[in-house]
């Protein structure tokens, strides 16, 4: 492996990859040592960042049976997500929600990748090959991140030259025509260094758990590719290249109404260029970023059938959607060492995106002729953004206060939109103040302890701000010009114990969401309706948890020997609280977890670097109950009393499985089994792929109920060049 010079590992991404590289388990052992970039925007030990937060290391994705993002995000227990296809995600951390259908863009849980804004939310593009760690901060946190971190900022570091990642390639081949296959080299020398990778895969439809059978239209293909071009101008200063594209293709998208006949094309790509550097007294540092991404969802749809009121009318007999979202933007953050302790962080960031649709609908005889669901808005928006952020040390280090301020401002343009004759086009102007005040203090070698405030926003869109149009059913929705930004205020204190043979990490949070952005009917008669601001809170109140555990250090066994850990991650959320819930069922929070928990333990010999080296881990994944207003269309009485009845989900236990076994000194084979109890459920459907069925056939589109995929069986294998 190339080694590189000492000081530029100290700064940016180099010092967070350099420690990613490295042996999983260690990490997991000395969290509060561990190096932590995405809270604060440079490397800094995780037990100095006033905030909780969570890493999902290269070694855990090694270990992982995940095919997208979003499973490897699920087995670790970060939120909820809803899945409701292989290629469609929506999360929800903290009672902050992103959207989904084309308008995750605009959400309250932002997704970064390489510490830029990512351009979707939804996971499920996303492939974890080549991913080398992903982090997670909980709450806005931090104010070098504008819109969208209501809830927390997910940020995916891919792989690079900084340190290499070994050439390897891999296959692998499972249950319903599964296959998956990926590449990897890199290389270089103390001044220039690269890396490649390259990944894809398939599944046909797959069969569901106890009582159902094969679910049509739940296949799916995947590819992309990842790779990066470094140079060291010295020691001092670095230019990185980043490339990459990843995507799901051909998936069935079934939907809430279990349909067989839709199917997508997802896809995310981005050009990042980035240059770090620093004094050579180390008193002023500074990072600039240049980017470029596209995100695309090309809907290939059909709807037979829609639902007016209670009524199945005639739909689409194809309805095509190619959705682009094209975003340029740059970063500038110049950092000074003020004195001894004190570090100052100044940002600069602007960003202008262009949204359009190219839709195609061919509509069956007395069909729609205005818009349908997903809502086609093209807009155009430009933000600016100055942030400061300030952090000092006190006795000996041992104390840390840190407090910074954001102004954001953003101007966005309702563009001509097809099939939207109503339109108001025109341009709406916005801004916003959000801020963060924290400390950390180390009361013991082995104990260090947090607390913040913070305050984050979302946007409004221009469809919020400006839409007039005519929905399935005729039901009108004008825009508001008047429309504030959606907030929230968080409140937090947690702590970090670490033992020699366990850690552990706590945090009691308080997250209140103000000014949603809904519609508002202007009466039972009129079937018209306005976007607005709702005076009332969302507010959630819970306990987060991590924790691991040396169990072979615990009990005394022999060194280098035999590997058992035990690791668990989660929450519980006291108060789920939706004020502004119209329902008589229920005022919580829908479409989230009370409780949700990942638990794993891991037995194993050796390092995993010798021939005869091995490991087995049982993992299980915990989901508590969820209420949920559904959208499909279920019978009654036999699926729900009424129709603005609030399900409540119950909780449930998926257990995963997998074991690998190193034949060589490099080639590792490795299976594993998912669902391995073959359970029939679903995150987020009412209706399950089982007998008898309690949806509505009339507005199926030719399926009835969904479930998560059945027992899942995968083998594969591993070499190293």
């Amino acid at each position: 492996m190339r080694t590189l010079s000492p000081v530029p590992a100290r700064w940016g991404i180099l010092a967070l990859l350099s420690l990613a590289a490295g042996d999983g388990i260690a990490q997991e052992a000395d969290a509060m040592a561990e190096i932590f970039v995405t809270a604060t925007a440079r490397p800094e030990a995780r037990s100095r960042i006033a905030a909780t937060t969570q890493v999902i290391d290269r070694a855990a994705i090694e270990r992982s049976t995940a095919k997208s993002v979003t499973d490897l995000l699920a087995e670790n227990a970060v939120g909820f997500f809803s899945e409701w296809t292989a290629a469609q995600t929506s999360i929800n951390i903290r009672g902050a929600t992103s959207d989904g259908q084309g308008r995750d863009y605009k959400g309250q849980v932002l997704v970064l990748v390489n510490g830029r804004r990512a351009g979707t939310a939804n996971l499920s593009k996303l492939s974890a090959n080549e991913v080398e760690r992903i982090e997670i901060v909980r709450g806005p946190a931090s104010v070098i991140y504008g819109s969208q971190n209501m809830g927390g900022v997910i940020n995916i570091i891919m792989k690079s030259g900084a340190n290499p990642p070994p050439s390897q390639a891999g296959v692998g081949v499972g249950s319903w025509g599964g296959v998956q296959a990926n590449a990897q080299t890199s290389g270089g020398d103390e001044r220039f260094d690269w890396y490649f990778g390259v990944s894809g895969g398939q599944r046909d439809d797959y069969e569901s758990g106890k009582g159902g059978g094969k679910l049509a239209n739940t296949g799916w293909e995947r590819r992309g590719f990842a790779g990066s071009l470094g140079f060291q101008f010295d020691d001092l200063n670095r230019v990185e290249l980043k490339l990459r594209t990843d995507g799901i293709y051909n998936a069935g998208f079934r939907g809430s109404g279990a349909n067989t006949v839709s199917r997508d094309d997802r896809s995310n790509a981005s050009v990042d260029l980035s240059y770090e550097g620093r004094t050579r007294d180390e008193r002023i540092g500074w990072m600039a970023q240049l980017y470029s991404v596209r995100d695309e969802d090309e809907f290939k749809w059909a709807s037979p059938v829609v639902r007016s009121g209670t009524a199945a009318v005639p739909g689409t007999s194809r309805d095509y959607n190619d959705r682009k979202l094209d975003i340029v933007g740059s970063r500038l953050q110049p950092r000074f060492k003020l004195g001894e302790g004190s570090d100052l962080l100044l940002g600069y960031d602007w960003e202008r995106s262009r949204l359009r649709s190219d839709r195609f609908r061919v509509a069956l005889p007395g069909g729609p002729t205005g818009q349908v669901a997903p809502y086609d808005n093209n807009q155009t928006e430009q933000v600016n953004a100055l942030y400061v952020e300030d952090s000092q040390s006190f006795i000996d280090d041992r104390l840390t206060v840190r407090g910074g301020a954001r102004r954001t401002w953003g101007t966005t343009r309702f563009d001509p939109t097809p099939n939207l004759a109503l339109q108001r086009s025109g341009s709406q102007d916005y801004s916003e103040t959000t801020g963060s005040i924290g400390a950390t203090w180390r009361a013991l070698d082995v104990l260090n302890l947090r607390t913040g405030i913070s305050t984050g926003f979302r946007a409004p869109t221009s469809t919020e701000l400006g839409a007039d149009f005519t929905a399935v059913g005729g039901g009108r929705t004008f825009g508001n010009p008047n429309l504030k930004p959606e907030s929230n205020r968080q409140i937090e204190f947690g702590g970090t114990l670490q033992l020699p043979a366990w850690s552990l990490d706590m945090a009691l949070f308080r997250n209140t969401i103000a000014d949603r952005i809904v519609t508002v009917s202007r009466g039972a008669t009129t079937n018209t309706s306005d976007y607005a601001n709702n005076a009332a809170d969302v507010v959630v109140r819970g306990l987060e948890a991590s924790v691991n555990v040396d169990l072979a250090k615990a009990l005394n066994f022999p060194t280098g020997a035999y590997n058992l850990r035990a690791y668990a991650n989660g929450y519980y959320n006291f108060t789920m609280r939706d004020k502004g819930a119209t329902t008589l069922d229920t005022d919580r929070v829908q479409r989230m977890y009370k409780y949700e928990a990942s638990l794993g333990l891991r037995y194993g010999r050796g390092a995993g670097a010798l021939t005869g080296d091995w490991t087995l881990q049982l993992g299980a994944l915990l989901r508590g109950p969820m209420w949920y207003d559904t959208e499909e269309a279920l019978l009654i009485p036999q699926g729900e009393p009424r129709s603005t009845y609030i399900h409540r989900k119950g909780a449930f236990t998926t257990w995963n499985l997998r074991g690998d076994y190193r034949i060589a000194s490099n080639v590792k084979v490795f299976a594993g089994i998912n669902n391995l109890f073959n359970l029939n459920r679903s995150p987020i459907f009412i209706a399950l792929d089982q007998k008898p069925c309690i949806a509505d056939a009339r507005f199926q589109n030719g399926g009835c109920g969904t479930s998560m995929p059945g027992r899942e069986l995968q083998v594969g294998m591993q070499v190293t060049f």
